[in-house]
Protein backbone atom coordinates (compact mmCIF):
# COMPACT_ATOMS: atom_id res chain seq x y z
CA UNK A 1 0.00 0.00 0.00
CA UNK A 2 0.99 3.37 -0.63
CA UNK A 3 1.76 6.21 1.12
CA UNK A 4 -1.20 7.82 -0.27
CA UNK A 5 -3.47 4.97 0.06
CA UNK A 6 -2.40 4.70 3.32
CA UNK A 7 -3.48 8.05 4.20
CA UNK A 8 -6.70 7.69 2.11
CA UNK A 9 -7.24 4.81 4.21
CA UNK A 10 -6.77 6.50 7.43
CA UNK A 11 -9.05 9.47 6.13
CA UNK A 12 -11.62 7.30 5.09
CA UNK A 13 -11.67 5.32 8.98
CA UNK A 14 -11.52 9.10 10.72
CA UNK A 15 -14.54 9.79 9.00
CA UNK A 16 -16.63 6.70 9.31
CA UNK A 17 -15.73 7.43 13.11
CA UNK A 18 -17.01 10.93 12.96
CA UNK A 19 -20.69 9.80 11.53
CA UNK A 20 -20.64 6.86 14.31
CA UNK A 21 -19.93 9.30 16.68
CA UNK A 22 -22.67 11.52 14.82
CA UNK A 23 -25.34 9.08 14.98
CA UNK A 24 -24.53 7.64 18.75
CA UNK A 25 -24.79 11.47 19.23
CA UNK A 26 -28.59 12.08 18.08
CA UNK A 27 -26.69 14.24 15.23
CA UNK A 28 -27.50 14.06 11.21
CA UNK A 29 -25.26 12.55 8.30
CA UNK A 30 -25.37 16.35 7.58
CA UNK A 31 -23.67 17.38 10.49
CA UNK A 32 -21.11 14.73 10.67
CA UNK A 33 -20.34 15.55 7.00
CA UNK A 34 -19.80 18.87 7.50
CA UNK A 35 -17.80 18.48 10.75
CA UNK A 36 -15.60 16.39 9.16
CA UNK A 37 -14.75 18.52 6.36
CA UNK A 38 -13.60 21.37 8.85
CA UNK A 39 -11.61 18.93 10.91
CA UNK A 40 -9.87 17.62 8.06
CA UNK A 41 -9.04 21.21 7.29
CA UNK A 42 -7.24 21.44 10.39
CA UNK A 43 -4.30 19.47 11.56
CA UNK A 44 -4.27 19.80 15.27
CA UNK A 45 -7.61 19.18 15.96
CA UNK A 46 -7.53 16.00 13.42
CA UNK A 47 -4.16 14.75 15.20
CA UNK A 48 -6.56 15.27 18.34
CA UNK A 49 -9.46 13.00 16.83
CA UNK A 50 -6.71 10.35 15.67
CA UNK A 51 -5.50 10.26 18.78
CA UNK A 52 -8.60 9.29 20.78
CA UNK A 53 -9.94 7.28 17.57
CA UNK A 54 -6.80 4.94 18.60
CA UNK A 55 -6.23 5.19 22.28
CA UNK A 56 -9.37 5.99 23.35
CA UNK A 57 -8.47 8.73 25.49
CA UNK A 58 -7.36 12.40 24.76
CA UNK A 59 -4.01 13.77 23.28
CA UNK A 60 -4.89 16.90 24.85
CA UNK A 61 -1.53 18.88 23.02
CA UNK A 62 -3.26 20.78 20.68
CA UNK A 63 -4.17 24.31 21.92
CA UNK A 64 -5.94 27.45 20.84
CA UNK A 65 -5.36 30.46 22.89
CA UNK A 66 -3.85 27.75 25.58
CA UNK A 67 -7.03 25.79 25.88
CA UNK A 68 -6.86 22.26 24.50
CA UNK A 69 -9.26 19.94 23.83
CA UNK A 70 -9.57 18.84 27.47
CA UNK A 71 -9.89 22.03 28.98
CA UNK A 72 -12.91 21.83 26.41
CA UNK A 73 -14.22 19.36 27.40
CA UNK A 74 -14.12 20.06 31.16
CA UNK A 75 -15.65 23.25 30.35
CA UNK A 76 -18.44 21.96 28.44
CA UNK A 77 -19.06 19.41 31.72
CA UNK A 78 -18.72 22.36 33.88
CA UNK A 79 -21.58 24.53 31.93
CA UNK A 80 -24.14 21.68 31.26
CA UNK A 81 -23.58 20.04 34.71
CA UNK A 82 -27.08 21.47 35.75
CA UNK A 83 -28.45 19.77 32.78
CA UNK A 84 -27.07 16.42 34.15
CA UNK A 85 -29.38 16.72 37.10
CA UNK A 86 -32.02 16.59 35.33
CA UNK A 87 -33.31 12.92 34.49
CA UNK A 88 -35.30 14.02 31.16
CA UNK A 89 -32.03 15.80 29.98
CA UNK A 90 -29.73 13.12 30.77
CA UNK A 91 -29.19 11.62 26.92
CA UNK A 92 -29.26 15.01 25.59
CA UNK A 93 -25.29 15.52 26.82
CA UNK A 94 -23.77 12.35 25.90
CA UNK A 95 -20.49 11.67 26.23
CA UNK A 96 -20.35 11.61 22.47
CA UNK A 97 -21.89 14.76 21.63
CA UNK A 98 -19.76 16.80 24.12
CA UNK A 99 -16.16 14.88 22.36
CA UNK A 100 -18.07 16.27 18.72
CA UNK A 101 -18.61 19.79 20.60
CA UNK A 102 -15.75 19.97 22.30
CA UNK A 103 -13.86 19.34 18.24
CA UNK A 104 -16.47 22.04 17.15
CA UNK A 105 -15.79 24.62 19.25
CA UNK A 106 -11.82 24.10 19.14
CA UNK A 107 -12.40 24.81 14.96
CA UNK A 108 -14.71 27.46 16.22
CA UNK A 109 -11.85 28.99 18.18
CA UNK A 110 -9.17 28.43 15.26
CA UNK A 111 -11.15 31.34 13.57
CA UNK A 112 -11.96 33.35 16.72
CA UNK A 113 -11.39 32.55 20.12
CA UNK A 114 -12.20 35.42 21.48
CA UNK A 115 -16.17 34.66 22.89
CA UNK A 116 -14.85 31.58 23.91
CA UNK A 117 -11.98 32.44 25.96
CA UNK A 118 -14.51 35.00 27.30
CA UNK A 119 -16.88 32.04 28.44
CA UNK A 120 -14.11 30.00 29.76
CA UNK A 121 -12.93 32.20 31.85
CA UNK A 122 -16.42 33.69 33.11
CA UNK A 123 -18.57 30.45 33.34
CA UNK A 124 -18.01 28.42 36.21
CA UNK A 125 -21.07 26.41 36.86
CA UNK A 126 -23.60 25.84 39.29
CA UNK A 127 -21.49 25.01 42.55
CA UNK A 128 -19.96 28.80 42.54
CA UNK A 129 -21.88 31.70 43.31
CA UNK A 130 -20.32 34.71 41.12
CA UNK A 131 -19.85 37.89 43.51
Amino acid sequence: MTREEQIRKAYETLHQFVNSLAEAAGENREYADELWERIRCSNGVLRELAYYHDNGSFLGEYKVAGYSLVDILVWQVDHFKAYLDRREEVNRYRQERLFLKSLDILLEMEKDPTPYVAKMSSESGTDIVNG
